[in-house]
């Protein structure tokens, strides 16, 4: 940003000292004088004033004509792709964040900004500090919402997820306004105001998935139809590996790798030929917790077996092509494009998978872990995922 440039400008334009520019606007000559060096930017809140001062419009204040919209594009797709970098781990957070907050002093009330914004700091609360559980008084695993309230970027995240959900239009992005925030309200501990969230969105049947199905006829309605079925088995099989890891102190281990077995063969339901596109990724992660039960339940070779499936899964995921992907070969889905978005270039899931392990949150994964990797047919399995 040149906003500090465009001040000195502005200030030996009129004929106007630092002291003076400083006195008008209630600052101290050294911060007018940073601002000029480029040190550091004016608060948000004194961008209107300085450009009232100087009989500028906002925009004119920050040197644009007629590219405001490109900038903010471009200022959008930086914070975007600084924040694919910081998935799981704090890779570049400082960066990301300070990036995001100069593009809200550069372009004041912008809600996508806004919206990155608070994006960075949810990111940021669980790369920097963790999603953090406790036991709670019935026995169940529930999160530490007392140690959660203080991070400081949840509580900022959230302040300006509130700000946006009255004013946003409907779309993605309010959709995933929403979602992040209920999911800070539960980290939180603000159930309430979690659950009045949920009062106020549609039901499943006013979704995105099923309302695409009014939108066509004939055969684009035949599509629109396998995708909403496609999701809608997707998200039950979510919401099996969620109450499996919720009662994993109470269920059995045997008994949780028959649930998320019956997971998979949900898809199988609409996939009748074994082919599942895209949601192959998926399939994998939930067949390597599946070994993790299996092992609790000592049942080694069958938790080998289901490493062999996550393999056999991943490498379906990394040979989807980049583009031009074909559809779902099933009955019920032979107008379904088989991924949604391109797969990275050059990227390897499989390669991944001993790193990743079990993907989830487990109770007992460092032991199991540890007894798993001694066995013999561990470092053959890691072998085949680098082939």
């Amino acid at each position: 940003m040149k906003i500090g440039e465009k001040i000195k400008e502005l200030r030996r334009r009129d004929g106007r000292t630092q002291e003076t520019v400083a006195n008008e606007l209630g600052v101290t000559a050294q911060a007018v004088s940073r601002w000029e060096k480029g040190i550091c930017c004016p608060d948000l809140e004194m961008i209107p004033s300085i450009a009232n001062y100087f009989g500028v419009t906002i925009d004119e204040l920050f040197g644009y004509d007629n590219d405001r919209a490109k900038r903010v594009d471009a200022v959008a797709a930086q914070i975007e792709g600084l924040l694919r970098q910081n998935n799981g781990e704090d890779v570049c957070m400082d960066e990301c964040l300070s990036l995001a907050r100069a593009s809200l002093i550069e372009f004041p009330g912008n809600e996508r900004l806004t919206f990155l914004l608070a994006s960075a700091l949810y990111t940021a609360g669980y790369v920097r500090h963790g999603e953090q559980h406790m036991e709670g008084n019935d026995g169940y695993s529930v999160y530490d919402t007392q140690r959660h309230r203080t991070y400081a970027e949840w509580r900022e995240a959230k302040m300006f997820f509130e700000k946006l959900v009255p004013t946003l239009a409907d779309g993605a992005m309010k959709q995933e306004t929403i979602v992040k925030l209920a999911q800070l309200y539960k980290n939180t501990g603000e159930h309430e105001k979690a659950l009045a969230l949920a009062e106020h969105a549609p039901d499943i049947s006013a979704s995105k998935p099923f309302l695409r199905i009014s939108a066509f006829d004939g055969q684009p309605a035949v599509a629109a139809c396998g995708e909403a079925l496609l999701e809608t088995v997707r998200c039950s099989a979510e919401l099996i590996e969620r109450i499996v890891l919720t009662e994993q102190h109470r269920m059995p281990p045997k008994t949780a790798a028959d649930m998320l077995q019956n997971a998979v063969s949900l898809f199988d339901l609409v996939c009748i030929d074994g082919y599942y596109g895209r949601l192959s990724a998926f399939i994998a992660c939930l067949q390597m917790l599946r070994s993790y039960f299996l092992w609790l339940a000592n049942d080694k070779d069958s938790a080998f077996a289901a490493l062999d499936e996550a393999l056999q899964q991943a490498k379906s995921y990394d040979s989807l092509p980049e583009k031009d992907a074909p559809c779902f070969t099933s009955p019920l889905l032979r107008y379904v494009k088989t991924q949604a978005e391109q797969v990275p270039a050059g990227s390897a899931f499989r390669c991944e998978l001993p790193e990743v392990w079990p993907w989830w949150d487990v109770a007992e994964r460092d032991r199991v872990k540890g007894e798993i990797q001694k066995d013999e047919r561990w470092a053959a399995w890691v072998k085949r995922t680098e082939e």
